[in-house]
């Protein structure tokens, strides 16, 4: 079996990955203070965010699954490992008897790669085993947030809707608030225990899933310590006797020794996502507001830190030390990274089971590790911690009562935790259509490789966990990376809430993200950046910052 979902697909677009776990995605158990509303936005959506007690009589009763016990349990948010071996013919069943009734509902994700043809033994086998009809319209991942606005404008929503954290921008975040219905009387306490895979979904992803004062998301739970990470070729830092840079200058001197154009060999890719920690910038979007020790709240970009994170990156450029694809961004940095001509490259924590798996038989030598993040003055590192939840399924408003239980049903089987028959059809489909089992390990094929991605493991997941039977020490990285960088996250003054921010500050620092594309490539000057600061603050920035200040003046910190 493999990670649950948001782990397992190709991958977001570099953009997704900027907004959603640039710096850290972290989870702390605990009250959170309660946010109340400050007045209605335009669209008639609530804003504000709802946390604390007020989240709690909205949350499922948390009842913990007990099939499987890690190997390498959680520590310092970390997700749960499993590196033995699991009886594949002991598997134990979560769902024990049909949750739908076989009618048929419409489901919009997102989807990296192409979608398989409709009809697949894969869709048509989790329909008959769940009693559920799904009609799937997979979306390109990387163009999602457009068919996501466009369809949110329209008068036509299919029945459940997959919603991406890092979509949440514009008007797409006071759109959920219309269009999605409260779940509330289906999850809501003790309701819960009817799908009893959700019910297990620990409660600060529900918390996050709070939008417009009620439940409306179905959550796909992110590791608390997960986040992006810079990922470099051991074997041929062993090779050549690198050292791994302990600081921000030493990560440049060394990319000047490795970086070889006539070898056609590169030290790295863009590095402003890792840069982001070595800098300790704060996160993109709501997260990125926090009270400071001068008991002053400031957004991201007015910290010092923010510009010097970007100077840092232009100069990996200047020295020509990033691969050329890099500044038109064309072509995959993955392949480059795989093929030797790019050393250092950032991702999420899957393409370390994914690249390894990938390059097993035509590259041996092949081994990739996580650098550690690190101060930029060779110090400890700061690193922020995001929501508990990062994707979530969601069912229109309107929908019938039978559409509802259908949905949840299939929610409830795509939640199974690791261990179980569920987890096993959801991760890998039907033995001998979709995969083989070789030496008591799931081998998937060309086809289950194409029909078993991104759709049902949308649904929903369970509580964190990485495991790979082919790779078990991969999965043993993985949780240990997250659990030394977990060590050093901390929370903003915003932790904890699912925030609705007002719709006239939508596109407000919608400009940065290109801005600082452009800059860090040479394209743009330092002044262009620090006049959009300047701007940003004069167009809107400082009135959210009246509104960021009356939410938690009123209700409390988040840290």
């Amino acid at each position: 079996m493999t990670p649950n979902a948001a782990s397992t697909s190709s991958g977001p677009s570099r953009r997704s990955f900027l907004a959603s776990t640039a710096v850290a995605t972290a989870a702390v158990a605990g009250g959170m203070p309660l946010l109340a509303a400050c007045g209605g936005s335009e669209t008639g959506s609530r804003e504000g965010a709802t946390s604390g007690k007020a989240a709690d009589k909205l949350l499922p009763t948390y009842v913990a699954s007990t099939f499987a016990k890690p190997d390498i349990p959680s520590k310092n948010g970390s997700a749960a490992g499993y590196t033995s071996k699991v009886d594949l013919a002991a598997l134990a069943t979560s769902v024990p008897e049909k949750l739908g009734t076989g009618a048929p509902f419409k489901v919009m994700a997102p989807f990296w790669g192409s979608p398989p043809k409709p009809g697949n033994p894969y869709y048509t086998t989790l329909d008959e085993v769940v009693g559920t009809k799904i009609t799937w319209q997979n979306q390109d991942g990387n163009t999602y947030g457009e068919k996501l606005g466009a369809v949110l404008a329209s008068s036509s929503i299919p029945d459940v809707v997959v919603v991406p954290d890092w979509e949440l921008v514009g008007k797409i975040s006071s759109a959920v608030t219309a269009k999605f219905m409260d779940l509330g009387p289906y999850l809501a306490g003790d309701k819960a225990k009817k799908y009893p895979n959700l019910a297990a979904i620990p409660s600060d992803a529900w918390r996050a899933s709070i939008f417009g004062g009620a439940l409306r998301g179905i959550p796909i739970p992110g590791a608390p310590a997960n986040m992006i990470v810079p990922y470099y070729r051991k074997d041929i830092f062993d090779k050549k006797g690198y050292t791994v840079p302990k600081t921000a200058d030493e990560f440049l001197s060394w990319a000047k020794e490795a970086t070889s154009a006539k070898a056609k060999v590169w030290a790295c890719g863009d590095m402003r996502w890792s840069a982001a920690g070595i800098f300790g910038v704060l996160p993109a979007g709501p997260l990125g507001w926090n009270i400071g020790g001068d008991g002053k709240l400031t957004y991201r970009i007015e910290h010092p830190e923010y510009l010097e994170h970007l100077e840092w990156v232009r100069k990996l450029f200047a020295a020509g030390v990033v691969h050329p694809d890099e500044k038109p961004i064309t072509g995959d940095p993955s392949q480059r990274f795989a093929a030797g001509q790019m050393l250092v490259f950032n991702s999420d924590t899957s393409a370390w089971y994914g690249k390894t798996a990938e390059q097993a038989a035509s590259n041996p030598d092949f081994q990739m590790e996580g650098m550690d993040y690190f101060g930029a003055d060779g110090g400890n590192p700061t690193l922020y911690a995001g929501q508990p939840a990062l994707i979530w399924s969601m069912i229109r408003k309107g929908a019938s009562k039978e559409t509802i239980e259908n949905a949840l049903a299939a929610a409830n089987f795509a939640a199974a935790p690791y261990g179980t028959k569920e987890r096993m059809l959801v991760e890998y489909g039907v033995e001998g259509t979709h995969y083989t089992v070789k030496d008591g390990v799931p081998v998937k094929n060309d086809r289950g490789i194409q029909e078993v991605s991104n759709a049902w493991t949308m649904l929903a997941a369970p509580a964190p966990y990485l495991a790979h039977p082919d790779f078990p020490e991969i999965a043993r990285k993985q949780v240990e990376w997250q659990q030394r960088q977990g060590a050093f996250v901390k929370k903003t003054s915003t932790y904890g809430m699912k925030i609705v921010e007002p719709s006239r500050y939508a596109t407000l620092s919608s400009q940065f993200e290109q801005l600082e594309i452009d800059f860090v490539r040479g394209n743009k000057k330092l002044s262009d950046i620090q006049q959009a600061i300047s701007t940003w603050k004069s167009s809107g920035g400082d009135k959210l910052r009246d509104w960021y200040k009356q939410l938690i003046d009123k209700n409390g910190s988040g840290n």
